[in-house]
């Protein structure tokens, strides 16, 4: 069984007992892959990123934490968009029960190379047209979404 469970739209979700800061990565090598990792709590392949720690901007978060989950060392080159739908509900093992609340930026890397960390089980750069058959759950689909219609302005939902 998975420390973590994440509901979309159920409406046998969970109620909520947390909200947390958060932000992730989405970063691309120079084909248009997407850095991502296969998260060992979930088995989805999600992209990189983390929660606040107290002291840190949330730019520095994303850094940190992408750093820590796949090696790669990276500087935040745009924002894709705020994320803070009150029905993604992820639940976990310990009874927090958390609304999502995550900020994605765009970012680009700047050095470092790939490791697995004991939060994933893979990390690489998967090409968008792969995607499609690989478990991401619906919020992640979404961003990616958001990346591949170009917007003009940054996703605010």
């Amino acid at each position: 069984m998975s420390s973590r469970r994440d509901y979309y739209r159920d409406p046998n979700a969970p109620k909520a007992n947390s909200l947390v800061p958060g932000g992730s990565a989405l970063v691309l090598d120079e084909n248009g892959a997407v850095l991502m990792q296969r998260r060992s709590d979930s088995g989805n392949w999600s992209l990189p990123g983390g929660v606040m720690d107290i002291g840190e901007t949330l730019e520095q978060c994303v850094v940190r934490e992408t750093k820590e989950e796949t090696g790669l060392d990276i500087e935040i080159t745009g924002l894709l968009g705020i994320y803070t739908d009150p029905e993604h509900i992820i639940e976990y093992e310990d009874g927090e029960i958390r609304q999502e609340f995550n900020i994605a930026y765009y970012g680009r890397v700047c050095g470092g190379r790939i490791a697995v960390s004991s939060e994933s089980t893979e990390v690489r750069f998967v090409g968008l047209d792969e995607l499609e058959d690989l478990p991401v759950h619906d919020t992640v689909r979404l961003r990616l979404r958001h990346y591949i219609e170009k917007r003009s302005q940054p996703y605010l939902g």
